[in-house]
């Protein structure tokens, strides 16, 4: 599977973190940035670029870390296609793939620490949209909303 993962200097550390550990489980990681530390970067910048890359079908689903996951995910849900949640409980992380087609998975730096931000991942990356008729009914739903922006 294909992962884009992208963060803020907030949030830099913690992509830092799963990264290599990412890699390690065998997954393909496309690193969007911040690739340093920069006290002046901006969360929009990574979360549209991973959001444009998930959208386009170049990554399965994404990841990405802000100093609390609420910038990050307000802004890569500006993308079409993009079903970007903040989630710091591993329910929500699961869930959210599973009812609603989560496909990018917005996490804060500076809330969540590396034990859950690893499990947290490792659930909504094994986590798939299951194909009842209720949760097709709502992301068709969804999806209408984007088309009548």
């Amino acid at each position: 599977m294909r992962i884009a993962i992208g963060a803020d200097h907030a949030g830099w550390a913690l992509k830092e973190l799963l990264k290599p550990e990412l890699l390690a489980a065998g997954y393909e990681v496309i690193d969007v940035g911040a690739h340093a530390y920069d006290r002046e970067d901006d969360y929009p910048d990574s979360a549209a670029a991973v959001a444009r890359l998930v959208a386009a079908g170049q990554a399965e689903k994404g990841i990405l870390a802000c100093g609390s996951g609420v910038g990050a995910s307000i802004a890569a849900n500006k993308v079409k296609g993009a079903r970007a949640c903040l989630c710091h409980d591993i329910y929500s992380a699961v869930q959210g793939v599973e009812h609603d087609d989560m496909n990018i998975l917005c996490l804060g730096g500076a809330i969540v620490g590396p034990a859950l931000a690893r499990k947290l991942v490792d659930g909504f990356l094994a986590a798939r949209f299951l194909p009842e008729v209720r949760f097709r009914r709502r992301l068709e739903k969804v999806l209408a909303l984007e088309e009548a922006v």
